[in-house]
């Protein structure tokens, strides 16, 4: 039998419950994801001109995806397209540039947002290993 470590107590300063993932107790996990939807912290501008740009390239595209030409969905309830950067930003994209911008129906945003993910894995790889 292999000896282990003892275990830990949450690293909130507030809590004497003991740890059980990465030094924290199950009520101090951080959320997952959080704040990472927030275009105004993330690209600096607000909500509604967010909003103004995708409804001027709605009216551009006709509400179509412009990878694959779905149009959006009739169903009120159902998720519509998203903005999408066409360039991402991090790759030299313009963020409010409206030549950079296009709807993507979810599916299509998912299958290129995880390639711009792998892609930037790649790159963060390669800067660490120089």
């Amino acid at each position: 039998m292999s000896p282990t470590a003892p275990p830990t107590r949450c690293t909130d300063p507030e809590c004497h419950d003991l740890a059980t993932t990465r030094g924290r107790c199950d009520a101090h996990q951080p959320i997952p994801w959080a704040g990472r939807d927030d275009k105004q912290a993330r690209y600096g501008i607000s909500s509604g001109t967010w909003r103004k740009l995708k409804r001027r390239v709605a009216a551009r595209e006709n509400g179509c995806c412009y990878a694959c030409g779905a149009e959006p969905p009739d169903d009120p309830d159902e998720p519509g397209h998203v903005l999408d950067h066409i360039i991402p930003v991090s790759e030299g994209g313009s963020v409010t540039s409206l030549d950079n911008l296009g709807l993507l129906c979810r599916d299509c945003d998912e299958v290129k947002s995880k390639a711009e993910a792998l892609r930037g894995n790649a790159r963060r790889r390669a800067r660490h290993a120089r």
